[in-house]
């Protein structure tokens, strides 16, 4: 038998022909995020470059190493922790402590994705999970960011390098972030800093243009739903367009309120989760809606200044809900006969 003779298989519906897998599309989102990754070093140093490389580190081995105790075949190769570390990265201060940055990844991948049985299982994104955990462990280290203009490229902060358990020491000066200046000195900063991340911060919260311009990326490959993003960052616009009308000097504008903070990256990159995130196409429109109202009520009557990590953890435990809730009508099945009856009535 000729043994370039090759077999035709017949199969049933549905045929799929030319769909990207997931290590396609896992990598695909990590090119996405290479501009503002590499706007974050340029903007905060070599401390946010190791902090990023830290936390990816951390998060491919610590799933590495889980794959081999339980005896399963390591997925390292799909970059689904590849992601994980460097969403992780990009939600902390550029200046954290990279003892706190590997316990986090750690947290992020055995308890936020692994825990759950992996890729697939996690009903929360694993990347906030690790912050999550971080922010309630370490709240003065993970609210403490160094000044934009500072760009420390032939040295490193103290911070970096301090020794595990033990208090991180500042050598130098701290800033404000816009959302917490405005908080509580009403103080704005301008629309241009913001758009292109000329501000303190977590080394996510850099250029909002490159975080746009890698979620169309997405977006156009049909690798993520514009849906989620649009919701979010809708919600947003029009909730504080509606408060600053009312009181200006109180409530923030829709353009501080988008382009400040963690937004555009939760929007377009974390909330699009395709494991925490809602199926159907409405789903998705409810869920962008609740989480960017979730963020417009902590940060506008939370006690603290930033609320998209918050929104969106809670957004994931609702996903599972508005799916069941937001169904579309199954051709052939009971509830559709009597839609059906209803309209034959009506007429």
């Amino acid at each position: 038998m000729n043994s370039l003779a090759k077999t035709l298989t017949i199969r049933s519906s549905p045929h799929i022909a030319a769909v990207a897998g997931v290590d396609t599309i896992m990598f695909n989102v990590v090119m996405a995020l290479m501009p503002v990754s590499l706007y974050a070093v340029y903007a905060f140093g070599l401390s946010a470059l190791l902090v990023m490389v830290t936390a990816v580190l951390s998060c491919v081995l610590t799933e590495h190493l889980l794959c081999r105790v339980s005896g399963r075949v390591t997925t390292v190769g799909d970059w689904s922790a590849v992601i994980t570390g460097l969403l992780y990265g990009l939600t902390l201060p550029p200046s954290l402590p990279l003892w706190m940055v590997v316990a986090g990844g750690v947290i992020a991948i055995g308890l936020g994705k692994f825990l759950f049985g992996g890729l697939g299982g996690n009903p929360f994104n694993p990347a906030l999970v690790g912050r999550a955990i971080l922010q309630a462990a370490f709240p003065a280290a993970m609210t403490t960011w160094p000044v934009y203009e500072d760009r420390p490229f032939a040295a490193l902060p103290t911070s970096t390098l301090t020794l595990p358990m033990t208090v991180p020491q500042y050598d130098g000066m701290t800033a404000p972030t816009p959302l917490s200046d405005w908080k509580f000195n009403q103080v704005a900063a301008s629309t241009g800093d913001l758009f292109l991340g000329a501000t303190a911060g977590s080394t996510g919260e850099t250029c909002a243009l490159l975080i746009l311009i890698g979620g169309v990326y997405l977006a156009a490959r049909n690798m993520m739903s514009w849906r989620i993003p649009v919701g979010v960052i809708g919600t947003v616009a029009i909730l504080s367009f509606v408060l600053n009308l009312w009181n200006p000097d109180k409530y923030a504008g829709p353009w501080f309120m988008v382009f400040s903070g963690g937004l555009m990256l939760g929007a377009v990159f974390m909330a699009t989760d395709m494991v925490a995130s809602p199926m159907t196409h409405l789903g998705g429109l409810v869920y962008g809606a609740i989480i960017g109202l979730l963020v417009v009520l902590i940060r506008v009557w939370g006690g603290m200044p930033e609320g998209v990590m918050y929104a969106i953890l809670i957004g994931n435990a609702l996903s599972p809900h508005i799916d069941s809730l937001i169904q579309p009508t199954v051709y052939g099945t009971a509830k559709g006969r009597k839609k059906e009856l209803a309209k034959g009535g009506a007429k």
